[in-house]
């Protein structure tokens, strides 16, 4: 048998092919590259969406809680009478926010509210809490107690809160109702 050798013609055509066949890879690469920044455009504005969303949530919880705050806490012998919206302070280089202060002379209690309640935002609360009276000192002499509430409160997430001495507000039929049972000591900070 004999082989023969390729020619420089030879040789030249399977150079241009291989080109022809780099080049339209190049081009593919080049378009999925393109369908991948598109994609991920839309996964970032779908993300600020649904945060869009989960913030107007949490302020239709707010909207919610407000007017049934002091009779809640009312109902647990706490005789507040003042309810204060989206308290903030920044002193010293730090910052609180509150989103709902219900207060009498003595006592206060600070309410976070989320569309969905998970373990991570009652231990955020519970930071707040704990610099709460360094940063809004208008309130230092006064019983700081904590709660939280939400649209969605999983059970185990209900039971830890409660067990660092939080006040669980959920919903019941028609109405808000504190979930604690009479047993419950609140936390006082």
């Amino acid at each position: 048998m004999n082989l023969a050798q390729p020619t420089l013609e030879d040789i030249w055509k399977l150079f241009q092919e291989t080109d022809r066949k780099f080049q339209e890879t190049d081009r593919k690469f080049q378009e999925t590259d393109r369908k991948f920044q598109e994609t991920d455009k839309k996964i970032k504005q779908v993300t600020e969406n649904i945060g869009r969303l989960s913030n107007k949530l949490g302020d239709f919880i707010e909207e919610m809680v407000h007017p049934a705050a002091v009779r809640l806490f009312q109902e647990r012998g706490i005789d507040v009478h003042e309810v204060h919206r989206n308290v903030s302070s920044t002193r010293h280089g730090e910052g609180i926010e509150v989103d709902l202060l219900v207060v009498n002379d003595t006592d206060i209690i600070a309410i976070e509210c989320k569309s969905t309640l998970s373990i991570d935002d009652v231990n955020d609360h519970l930071e707040r809490l704990e610099k709460l009276k360094r940063l809004l000192p208008a309130y230092s002499n006064k019983q700081v107690m904590g709660a939280v509430t939400a649209m969605v409160i999983p059970e185990n997430v209900a039971q830890y809160a409660y067990r660092q001495g939080l006040y669980v507000i959920g919903q019941t039929g028609n109405q808000l109702v504190v979930r604690n049972d009479l047993k419950f000591n609140a936390k006082i900070w």
